[in-house]
């Protein structure tokens, strides 16, 4: 299931009660509310933290009945010594009996309390990470959508702006984090020792980006290179399926045709 941010005729995140809202692929509308999203992954990976402790506890006590496997019949055999008279000794074979009936209870158990951990992380894992990709996408896309950068300085919309480099930025500890190509942490060159901002650490991706003088303003970007689509009135005409197609210093090019009109980008 996929979920995009709506955006009104001027190209602006629709906001709902201060919060963005999604559409789904079947039309319907929610307004993401991002600090709660926060709230209910740090919930889900407390009672995951919750669930494994319970586990280790139940490993730990589990080991105090090594070599018991058989509850009941350790019970019975316990029940049979406390009855026995004074002089009466117990066969080997029956303390060895005793025994394997005891380690059979006690691995059972481990493996029962084992299984419902491992069920019950692998559902929290699935939840948080549900949340996490929205909340990524609220974070990271509207970023995209609100950057400052992409408005005076890109040729290119933000969506387009997101596929060539959104993979760069992470969310760490609640905050946006941008790395480079060799897998370093982008830092600010205005504040040095923190971490650049948003469209700082964009600024820098784009400065080091092979085909940025396609995708800047003014840049002189003709759409050169640019094959396929049809023409309308003399300008080149693609389809969004079409231009959905193309590598992303290619849909920049497009880009820049378009803004130029010089080409049409159709539904």
């Amino acid at each position: 299931m996929n979920v995009k941010l709506k955006i009104d005729e001027h190209g602006h995140v629709v906001v709902q009660d201060g919060k963005p809202v999604y559409v789904h692929d079947d039309g319907k509308e929610i307004a993401f509310d991002a600090p709660g999203t926060v709230a209910t992954i740090s919930r889900l990976n407390g009672e995951a933290k919750s669930h494994r402790e319970r586990a280790e506890a139940a490993e730990g006590r589990a080991k105090l009945f090594e070599g018991i496997e058989d509850a009941d019949a350790a019970r019975k055999a316990l029940e049979t010594v406390r009855n026995i008279k004074d002089g009466d000794l117990i066969t080997a074979g029956k303390v060895e009996e005793i025994k394997a009936a005891a380690k059979r209870a006690a691995e059972e158990q481990v493996a029962a309390a084992s299984k419902s951990h491992v069920e019950e992380l692998a559902r929290v894992k699935t939840e948080r990470d549900t949340l996490q990709s929205t909340l990524y996408d609220e974070r990271i896309g509207g970023s995209f959508d609100r950057s400052k950068f992409i408005a005076e300085k890109l040729a290119i919309p933000g969506d387009i702006a997101k596929a060539a480099f959104g993979k760069a930025f992470k969310i760490e500890d609640g905050k946006t984090v941008a790395y480079d190509a060799t897998g370093n942490k982008i830092f600010s060159r205005v504040r040095p020792g923190d971490l650049a901002d948003f469209d700082e650490a964009l600024e820098t991706l784009v400065e080091n980006y092979p085909h940025r003088d396609q995708i800047l303003k003014g840049s002189g970007a003709s759409g050169g290179g640019a094959s396929g689509g049809g023409s309308s009135g003399g300008k080149r005409a693609y389809t969004r399926a079409e231009f959905n197609t193309f590598e992303p210093s290619k849909q920049a090019a497009v880009s820049a045709d378009v803004r130029a009109g010089k080409a049409t980008l159709n539904d």
